[in-house]
């Protein structure tokens, strides 16, 4: 519901971002009013969306699409918890190099320390620059699998990939993209304006979730496939190469 809740109201953007381009083209050739509306029929309805930038209605009345996202990474924390932790996978069976207590604390912190350095560097002017920011996440993303993969087993190492992603996700939700929303909102039932920077930082941050809920599943489904990703002498490479396609595979979905 998560990913498929991000990727409707990108898909909605993007047909939007369209429309937007027809209005600012002569008077003449600008579309009608009508034609600034996004129409959609599903299951024997018709849907016609508008979007706002402020909104018209109470904040009460207002759906907030969190809880989709805090059950997903609960859910999942707690599979890895059971899986990983109490499940004998953190660390190599035959050459543990740490303890299972050292690998629990190692996963904590690889969450932890993750989303502080991905939420420092996810800031203008670095983040504005994408070609450069999607570049030094991909190798600092590389490096740590690269880190994990000689402490824990090959397996967790890529299962604490993904988790990191879903905890990045999630964090951008409900501390980098709800909070800003709520104050435009808070802004618009007083009267008052708000700064554009309040919606472009939420809108980037909810573009950088498109683009990492592909590769998450991608590595989520390697666990079935372990003689060609984690279990390969290139499992490292065969990382980042899935991180890869998964961003391609985003870019599409985001156009489609």
């Amino acid at each position: 519901m998560w990913v498929g809740t991000t990727y409707y109201f990108t898909w909605l953007d993007g047909r939007f971002a369209e429309l937007e381009k027809h209005m600012s083209k002569p008077p003449d050739q600008t579309p009608a009013r009508d034609e600034r509306i996004v129409w959609m029929v599903h299951s024997g309805g018709f849907y016609r969306v508008e979007k706002l930038r402020v909104p018209r209605v109470i904040p009460e009345k207002l759906h907030w699409f969190r809880w989709e996202a805090a059950l997903t990474w609960l859910s999942g924390i707690l599979l890895m918890a059971l899986v990983y932790y109490h499940g004998g996978l953190m660390v190599d069976a035959i050459d543990p190099k740490v303890t299972l207590v050292q690998a629990s604390f190692i996963s904590i912190a690889t969450l932890l320390v993750g989303w502080t350095v991905y939420d420092l560097l996810a800031r203008p002017p670095l983040v504005t620059n994408e070609p450069v920011f999607a570049a030094l996440g991909f190798l600092l993303t590389l490096v740590l699998a690269a880190a994990l993969s000689r402490v824990l087993s090959s397996r967790a190492a890529y299962i604490h990939i993904g988790a990191l992603f879903g905890t990045i996700m999630v964090s951008n939700v409900w501390m980098r993209i709800l909070p800003p929303q709520r104050r435009m909102i808070a802004a618009a039932a007083k009267g008052e304006p708000f700064s554009e920077a309040l919606s472009a930082g939420a809108k980037r941050r909810s573009k950088h979730n498109t683009f990492l809920a592909v590769p998450t599943t991608f590595i989520m489904v390697s666990n079935h496939f372990p003689t060609a990703t984690y279990g390969s002498r290139y499992g490292v490479a065969v990382l980042g190469a899935l991180i890869l396609v998964g961003w391609g595979a985003a870019a599409i979905l985001r156009r489609a």
